[in-house]
């Protein structure tokens, strides 16, 4: 009992002296809170200012490009010239102020996306502890290749396996999770400053429709006619995001390293401009996957078309697998274009600047022959 009491009391010792800290603990995380809030307003003002003022500096190097194009040479005029340097270091400020502002964007939290206020409501997903953004984002990482290995094993053995409904619909269900859970993981991290484009994020809302359909199919005739054709394309699809992952995640290290791409950007299902660098030998998978995509929809359209097929399934199916195809094919055939006619652009602007500059050498040369004559 002695040896109780004097455990109790050092308890209490130790917790009087843990409260006082834990109030402390309190106040400045309510201070904290205050000052996020203050802030993020004072931020959001000044991120509209600076919008506004890039903007505005775009406009004016667009309009002096213009007019260099128009009289074929530098500008000549001391005024302009002065004020065509007030515009190149106003440039070159903006641009030295441009990764300030994106870092100090990190620091605050942002608006839920329109996904995560309909499924979370109004919490807030920012995440502001940078270690804790990267953890999250590799757990992300790891999900999808821990899935997709998964889905790799269990479509193989189903192309060998005799046609159970059960296995299949097991396996769909699995893909139907998969596709709903990266939707929203995937728009937590657009919150937290992922590069996540457009098309990519929508390729998995309607993949998750696409499976959910496959789920709810009937084990008919028709079901029967596309099964095999399905494990088939859900092998190869594994075995070509498998690749993607590993050589992406090796290309994403290396342009970090150079500071070309941020930290919160992930490895995506597609191709994106900074996979020109190292990651082009990856297309011709991609593509041979966009037109299995669309063979799918041929196939489901003709099945829609036998007397004995009933099911609403089958042409719901051939719609997506259309939208997938055209979506995939001209979102990545867009990329690669403008990728490969900037590069083009570039080397015309080059020459181009080249040019204009030896005329210009040239005429100050004949200028001062003219005057030792």
């Amino acid at each position: 009992m002695e040896n109780l009491k004097q455990q109790w009391s050092n308890f209490e010792n130790e917790l009087d002296q843990f409260e006082a800290k834990h109030k402390e603990y309190v106040s400045k995380l309510e201070e904290v809170e205050s000052m996020k809030k203050k802030y993020s307003q004072e931020f959001i003002k000044l991120k509209r200012k600076f919008t506004d003022i890039q903007k505005t500096a775009e406009e004016l190097e667009t309009k002096k490009d213009q007019k260099i194009n128009e009289i074929g040479e530098p500008i000549s005029c001391d005024k302009e010239k002065s004020a065509d340097q007030d515009l190149n270091l106003i440039s070159e400020k903006i641009n030295e102020k441009l990764h300030y502002m994106r870092h100090a964007s990190d620091t605050f939290p942002r608006p839920n996306g329109l996904y995560l206020k309909i499924i979370l409501g109004g919490i807030s997903v920012s995440i502001l502890n940078n270690e804790e953004k990267l953890n999250y984002k590799e757990e992300y990482e790891k999900f999808k290749l821990r899935i997709t290995m998964i889905s790799l094993i269990l479509s193989f053995l189903l192309i060998f396996a005799r046609s159970y409904r059960t296995l299949d619909a097991a396996f769909n269900f699995l893909l139907v999770w998969y596709y709903c859970t990266l939707t929203i993981r995937e728009s937590i991290l657009v919150v937290n400053g992922s590069q996540i484009k457009g098309w990519w994020q929508a390729h998995h809302f309607i993949t998750t429709v696409c499976t959910a359909i496959l789920l709810i199919w009937p084990d008919s005739e028709s079901y029967q006619l596309f099964r095999q054709q399905f494990i088939w394309f859900s092998f190869y699809l594994s075995i070509v995001q498998v690749l993607q992952y590993y050589y992406q995640q090796g290309c994403l290290y290396r342009l970090r390293a150079l500071g070309e791409k941020q930290d919160m950007d992930t490895t995506i299902e597609g191709f994106q401009s900074w996979m020109t660098k190292g990651l082009s030998f990856l297309l011709p998978f991609l593509f041979f996957g966009y037109f299995w995509e669309l063979y799918n929809s041929y196939a489901l359209f003709k099945i829609a078309q036998m007397e004995n097929c009933h099911e609403w399934q089958v042409m719901a199916l051939c719609i997506i697998f259309l939208i997938l195809f055209l979506g995939n094919f001209s979102t990545t055939f867009m990329v690669v274009r403008r990728k490969y006619s900037n590069r083009i652009s570039d080397k015309i602007k080059r020459i181009k600047s080249t040019y204009i500059a030896l005329k210009h050498l040239r005429s100050f040369s004949e200028k001062a022959k003219e005057k030792n004559l």
